[in-house]
């Protein structure tokens, strides 16, 4: 079962539309995909709720009566959606669960200062210096043009570690999040600017 956790202990920064996005797209070349929100606001779950029956199906936790909350049989990925202020024990609880960390992150100095510390505790991992744990980065409502987004790329540069995707700020991620969908729900013509900018993503994600 191909496991991956998005996580920053940063709030905002984009974890949910990774989540809901990458779900989305398993689940539309036919994996069996299940999305897991630890997060107590529930964004993901609430995604869930409003998301068609028609489109590609994405299951949630299989939660039964005096029994812990576990992927639905046959799952082949899951995909875990994580809080803001995510460390310690949590962290490390969860990160036995999962084989691949998609770490979002947006240009501004609060976000990369968060990040900076957070990579440093998944480094620490014994996961991590096992091998056992594939660790991604991914820039996010990037404007090429700014001041912050040069800051960004220094620093994910200094980090060693490869970033895998860099996103831009796009009304399309709000419009499927509104109706449960993923951009790759919608028509390839309307949305392939931003399909594309999820290839080197997807590809880290297969292994390729």
């Amino acid at each position: 079962m191909h496991k991956v956790l998005i996580a920053n202990p940063k709030g905002g920064v984009g974890k949910s539309t990774i989540a809901t996005n990458l779900a989305g797209w398993f689940a539309k070349t036919g994996q069996r995909v299940m999305l897991g929100d630890i997060d107590r606001q529930q964004s993901s779950r609430g995604w869930l709720r409003v998301r068609s029956p028609s489109l590609p199906k994405i299951a949630s936790w299989d939660i039964r009566p005096d029994e812990p909350a576990r992927p639905p049989k046959g799952t082949t990925h899951v995909v875990l959606d994580t809080p803001a202020g995510l460390h310690g024990k949590t962290l490390k609880h969860v990160l036995a669960m999962v084989g691949d960390v998609i770490v979002p992150l947006q240009p501004s100095l609060f976000d990369i200062y968060a990040t900076r510390h957070f990579i440093d505790e998944l480094l620490a991992t014994k996961q991590y210096r096992n091998n056992a744990l594939r660790i991604g980065l991914v820039a996010m409502r990037v404007d090429s043009r700014t001041r912050a987004a040069a800051e960004i790329e220094r620093f994910l540069e200094g980090t060693g570690l490869p970033v895998v995707a860099h996103l831009r700020d796009t009304q399309h991620y709000v419009q499927a999040a509104a109706h449960g969908m993923s951009i790759f729900d919608f028509p390839e013509s309307k949305v392939k600017v931003d399909c594309d900018s999820w290839q080197p993503l997807l590809r880290w994600v297969n292994r390729e």
